[in-house]
């Protein structure tokens, strides 16, 4: 089940917006125009891994090298910095064995047709009429 969450342009990149769905923590992110969502929950000890830092990843395909890539891609844990793939979710140091939950993120032209109930105003107490 699909849940709106807000307008594209209210999300900038390089911007996240952490959410509540189903009782269920959740941070939102920009990646240069993709849009990403991770349970905010780190697999590592449970801490808001969606507040974690944005970095990208140091490679060294040889010794005394070193490469920077994927500006942006990667959420470092605030609590123990454990990295993870904003993309997949998968930990970057057992990817195999250690993750974060990732939920699919769709862009729509218009907001999905939801189910409503007429609401009415009675002395003064809100009533949703199912």
């Amino acid at each position: 089940m699909g849940h709106v969450i807000g307008r594209v342009e209210e999300l900038p990149p390089g911007e996240r917006k952490i959410v509540i769905l189903r009782g269920i923590s959740i941070g939102v992110f920009n990646v240069n125009g993709e849009f990403f969502a991770l349970h905010n929950r780190c697999a590592h000890q449970a801490g808001p891994v969606c507040l974690g830092e944005l970095v990208g990843l140091a490679t060294s395909p040889a010794p005394g090298h070193v490469e920077w890539s994927r500006e942006g891609e990667i959420l470092r844990c605030p609590w123990h910095r454990w990295e993870f793939d904003i993309k997949t979710g998968l930990a970057l140091v057992d990817p195999a064995k250690v993750r974060v939950k990732s939920y699919e993120v769709t862009v729509e032209p218009d907001p999905p047709r939801v189910e409503t109930f007429p609401v009415t105003v009675e002395s003064g107490w809100l009533v949703v009429h199912v």
